[in-house]
């Protein structure tokens, strides 16, 4: 039987491209051998694993300085190939050399421009949208479809499907796909309402960016069939730590209980039990759900709903730790000196029984602001959170002096009423209570992560990569100014920043009324993390090994990192079949999860520039306080003081003068009054026009 390891052997041997003949040869296959060979070779080119040249030769991309990896779309037509292959740097692939990929669309690359990282896309193996929702437009030339998405930078020529007018909202299933010579096509599948509420416009996010709202009928047939509470033979091998102060700490609407925490002093230091529900006992590699799990690889939060990775039968009652309640756990126990170095780590099954179902702002009122009532009401529990926050303190001290980044960057959060009108929007608390959530977990996840790879056993790791020299020299143009003009960097001496620099700057921005914009703009400037079966360690928190493992009710590779601990402690060794096949098995869920996680953040994205739209379309001609958060030749993007809301400042409206952008300062200066706008600077702006479709918000100046 002829095997893909054997001829993806013979690639790797060779120093250049085989016909089909020369692979035959080489491998000493007959004709029946040569069928087969053939049929191998086409599943080969179409998962991009081999090239075939248009001379009909075969071989590695690796080796034609061809680069695999997913399109990241520009709205301006060009975009970045995000390579499979860890450290690999990001390709610009220019507008004239995108094949038509779309975001995310699975493509092979040729490098052009080593120097630049200026590529070509030469091939599709996959594409990632099957259906786009827009606009209809109705002209001489035919109907076309305007995709409601902005990474979609091209109108989709309509050819069939259900009938549709002029300016109608429609979902339409893509046909074909855009080449040099012709433009895209697509079918109408469905007329879609209009929206006329906050609510109707997140139901037209879903359907854009093609969620499921539903699990299929397999799915909860099989969620059906599992047990209704814990059974006494789940709990055999399991240590047993219901005995144990133990509590949950999440935010008010949360439903899906996957992490646990409970702390003891002891005479070296501290010693922290993260306990993390149990997914894959009930979710086993293969099964239905599983299946299920991958294709959607993380949950996905709106302000009124989610939709989870796992059904309800898992993620809000099996899986969830609820309070008073028997719960199935994976248990890191991990011990710290006083000064937060970790001496030990354990791992294991385990019984547990949440005490309390905290909130972050129930345990900051007890901690913080030391409400009565609640230390009244919670007394068994004071000493355990004291020495959380205590134990807190520790690691996050010791994790800055690392060199992590502490990015304390504000997000928003959209507060709605009963009706699902937008009652504000707020920045999100972050407190003492989210803090050390936050460090416990990052401590576990670091645990696994190191255990794992001090073992050699193949898994998955989240990675980020420092940031690219090019972006911290643009930085530093908008960086430098600041801290010179604060006193913070003498005015006269010349500075060249690193990405090693970083933490220093966050440290000694603390206070600035820039804070906020550059803590931003460095948040740009870095690489998106992402995950991958090679460690090459997280920048941001300057750690050497990391991996996601503390949430596997929301996160499908925490799930897959539980199974292979699970594997590991069991069997204390992994058998070379097993080792060599999640070898094979983990660079595709590495890639898929990556994928969705950006998906994921768009959506996020998406949502909040929408509730921001129907939030301000009442309050146009309204004067408001803000500051300017980024500055560009076409304007100025400014952020409300009132409202967490943001809006773009368009040239054309600034009318007391002609404004110029001046590339070295980051501003836009008045040619004739010399008025100057800077990242950072205070500036009062109207509301000209809220443009629901588009979902944005375009300011004005005032009148003088």
């Amino acid at each position: 039987m002829l095997k893909k390891k054997d001829v993806m052997g013979l690639f790797k041997r060779q120093s250049r491209p085989l016909s089909f003949k020369e692979i035959q040869s080489l491998m000493g296959l007959d004709r029946k051998e040569g069928r087969q060979l053939k049929k191998l070779l086409r599943e080969l080119v179409r998962s991009g694993e081999v090239i075939r040249t248009r001379k009909g030769r075969y071989g590695l991309p690796e080796e034609m300085r061809l680069i695999k990896g997913y399109f990241q779309a520009h709205r301006d037509g060009y975009g970045f190939v995000l390579p499979e292959v860890s450290g690999e740097q990001d390709v610009f692939v220019p507008p004239r050399a995108t094949l038509g990929a779309l975001e995310g669309d699975r493509v092979i690359v040729r490098l052009e421009n080593p120097v630049k990282r200026e590529g070509r896309i030469v091939r599709i193996i996959e594409h990632a949208q099957k259906s786009v929702v827009g606009t209809v437009e109705v002209t001489r030339a035919g109907t076309f479809l305007k995709p409601k998405r902005r990474d979609i930078p091209f109108d989709i020529y309509i050819v069939g499907g259900k009938k549709a007018r002029d300016g109608d909202l429609v979902k339409a299933e893509i046909l074909s796909y855009p080449t040099d010579k012709r433009p895209p096509t697509a079918r109408i599948t469905k007329i879609l309402k209009k929206p006329t509420t906050p609510l109707e416009d997140i139901e037209l996010i879903i359907d854009e960016f093609n969620l499921k709202r539903r699990f299929p009928r397999p799915v909860n047939e099989e969620a059906r069939t599992l047990p209704e509470k814990i059974t006494p033979s789940m709990i055999k091998g399991r240590k047993d730590l219901r005995a144990l102060n133990t509590v949950t700490i999440d935010g008010e609407r949360a439903k899906d209980f996957d992490d646990a925490v409970s702390v003891l002093l002891k005479p070296f230091g501290y010693r922290l039990y993260v306990h993390i529900a149990d997914v894959g006992y009930f979710v086993p590699w293969g099964s239905v759900i599983d299946k299920e799990a991958f294709q959607r690889a993380t949950s996905v939060y709106f302000p009124d709903r989610v939709i989870p990775m796992l059904p309800k039968r898992l993620s809000e009652d099996l899986c969830s730790l609820r309070p008073h309640t028997p719960r199935l756990a994976f248990t890191v126990e991990m011990d710290f000196t006083r000064d937060g170095e970790r001496v030990g780590s354990r791992f294991y099954p385990s019984l547990i029984e949440s005490n309390e179902r905290m909130t972050y702002t129930e345990v900051k009122r007890i901690l913080v602001d030391n409400d009565d009532s609640l230390r009244g009401k919670y007394d068994y529990l004071l000493q355990d959170f004291e020495l959380m926050a205590e134990l807190c303190s520790v690691l996050r001290k010791r994790r800055s002096e690392r060199g992590s980044l502490d990015f304390d960057l504000p997000e928003p959060e959209v507060l709605l009423d009963l009706r699902g009108s937008i009652e504000n929007i707020i920045v999100a608390e972050r407190n003492l209570a989210h803090m050390i959530i936050e460090d416990f977990m990052i401590a576990a996840n670091e645990a696994v992560a190191e255990f794992l790879y001090s073992k050699g056993i193949p898994s998955l790791y989240r990675i980020h990569e420092p940031p690219d020299q090019a972006k911290i020299d643009s930085l530093s143009k908008i960086i430098i100014p600041v801290l010179k003009k604060h006193g913070v960097i003498k005015q006269k001496k010349r500075v060249n920043l690193e990405a090693t620099d970083l933490t220093t700057i966050l440290e000694r921005i603390k206070g600035l009324p820039e804070e906020e914009v550059i803590n931003h703009l460095i948040l740009r400037a870095m690489k998106q993390a992402r995950y991958s079966p090679d460690n090459i360690g997280h920048f941001g928190l300057a750690s050497r090994c990391y991996t996601h493992f503390t949430s596997p009710i929301r996160r499908y590779p925490d799930l897959v990192v539980h199974r292979i601990l699970r594997e590991v402690i069991s069997k204390r060794r992994l058998k070379s079949a097993r080792t060599k096949e999640l070898e094979g098995l983990l660079p595709n869920i590495a890639f898929h999860c990556s994928k969705m996680e950006r998906l994921s953040d768009d959506v996020e994205r998406s949502v909040v520039s929408a509730m921001r739209a129907w939030f301000m379309k009442d309050r146009v001609g309204d004067e408001f306080s803000g500051k300017v958060v980024s500055v560009n030749a076409y304007g100025l993007r400014v952020r409300l003081e009132e409202f967490y809301v943001e809006g773009f400042l368009h040239v054309s409206y600034m009318t007391d003068d002609y404004y110029i952008y001046d590339e070295s300062t980051v501003s836009l200066k008045g040619r004739r009054k010399k008025k100057t706008y800077s990242i950072g600077d205070s500036i009062i702006v109207r509301v000209e026009r809220v443009d629901l479709e588009d979902r944005e918000i375009i300011f004005g100046l005032p009148e003088a």
